[in-house]
């Protein structure tokens, strides 16, 4: 049924004055001081706030193009509504999209669910919230990037009075963290268009992460903390350092290795949801000594997990944050910049350092391009220095 309009019929409209606006059914008409009127409408549409300038009368506006400007946005959000799976009568928010998501990623086995989770849960989610999944473009994206670098790191936490505390490290969010939450968004959307919940994807954009020097410990660093974490009141904290210093793995990859995936007489791990894809991951003859001992003596023979946890949904462990800060202070080290990632920058900085062929020590750590394992590469190094003096001396050879 057609809308009857009052304060907008066009002989009322004549009687306002310079700077007299009226309002009515979401359209505004404001009388401008040289006399000229604006129209503008300011309208909810799924969940959505619509506010445009639709233009002047000297420009030939009307009221029915204002009126013909709200129903193409009505139009428009219900051509987004048809192009979800059907049966939904209802705009897909960013919440509801994220839980189906993860919930289809189980379903069919994806990679990397935890770490996704993670990210829509402490960020994304609470940052998009109930906005409609179609209706978030570029700029909003460009909104989450600032948002996140603007805030500070907290890591850890202490429990107290039943609730866990976490910790500000004083550090305000890197690029590289926001742009790993960005792909888990770029991934969300992707399969949106593909299991058709919404017609297209926002663009979006990688930051520039820098070439900063990459921290990783000394030899002697090295047996200072694994001595600390040999003392630590965590009993599963020194297998979490030694086995993340002798194979590069990941602490998501280290936390969740099942026992059945060990194979000692090949001297390999085998990670079936690592980040770059399955692999086989190589181990040391003494981290199979060790590795053997461990799960003969101290890993309840029941459970399926080399950590295995009580208190976790998954089963196993998830974090050692509290008793790592602990070991890496006690060993003299910076727990601001001594992280659990650090023990993966390590191996992989001394493989290289060791003079270990880039390809080998990318197959060993599990990057997915050389390009990422040239990063340890530091400069400074001194395999860098030694190779400078073979370059010297071969070059002042005297025949």
């Amino acid at each position: 049924m057609a809308k009857s309009f009052v304060k907008l019929d066009r002989r009322e409209l004549r009687k306002l004055k310079p700077g007299q606006k009226v309002m009515e059914h979401g359209i505004s008409f404001q009388r401008l001081e040289n006399g000229d009127g604006v129209y503008t409408v300011n309208v909810m549409v799924d969940g959505q706030r619509i506010h445009r300038v639709v233009g002047r009368e000297s420009e030939g506006v009307t009221r029915s193009q204002a009126e013909e400007f709200i129903e193409k946005a009505r139009t428009d959000a219900r051509h987004d509504r048809l192009a979800l799976p059907k049966g939904r009568k209802v705009v897909l928010s960013f919440n509801d999209a994220a839980v189906k998501y993860i919930a289809r990623l189980k379903e069919s086995g994806g990679k990397n669910i935890d770490t996704k989770e993670q990210h829509l849960q402490q960020h994304l989610v609470p940052f998009f919230s109930g906005k409609p999944l179609g209706k978030i473009v570029a700029f909003d994206i460009e909104r989450y990037k600032k948002h996140r670098l603007a805030q500070v790191v907290q890591a850890g936490g202490d429990w107290r009075s039943g609730k866990r505390v976490a910790r500000e490290t004083g550090r305000t969010t890197s690029p590289g963290t926001v742009n790993r939450e960005i792909a888990t968004l770029s991934h969300l959307f992707n399969q949106a268009v593909e299991w058709e919940w919404i017609v297209a994807r926002p663009r979006m954009r990688r930051m520039a992460e820098g070439t900063g020097r990459i921290v990783y410990l000394t030899a002697e660093q090295v047996q200072r903390f694994l001595a600390a974490c040999m003392a630590s009141d965590n009993g599963q904290l020194y297998p979490f350092a030694l086995i993340a210093l002798e194979t590069s793995m990941r602490k998501s990859e280290v936390l969740s290795v099942r026992k059945e995936n060990i194979r000692l007489d090949r001297r390999m791990i085998y990670l079936p949801k690592a980040k770059a894809g399955a692999r086989e991951q190589p181990i040391t003859d003494r981290l199979a000594g060790f590795l053997e001992q461990y799960m003969r003596d101290s890993v309840p023979a029941k459970s399926p997990w080399l950590f295995p946890s009580d208190l976790s949904k998954s089963g196993h462990t998830v974090a050692l944050e509290k008793p790592f800060r602990t070991a890496a202070t006690a060993a003299g080290l910076d727990p601001a910049q001594v992280v659990r990632h650090t023990l993966r920058h390590t191996a992989v900085s001394h493989l290289v350092q060791s003079g270990v062929d880039l390809p080998t020590v990318k197959r060993i750590s599990g990057h997915k391009t050389l390009q990422m394992v040239e990063r340890y590469a530091h400069q400074d190094g001194e395999h860098i220095q030694a190779a400078m003096d073979k370059l010297q001396a071969r070059l002042t050879h005297k025949a």
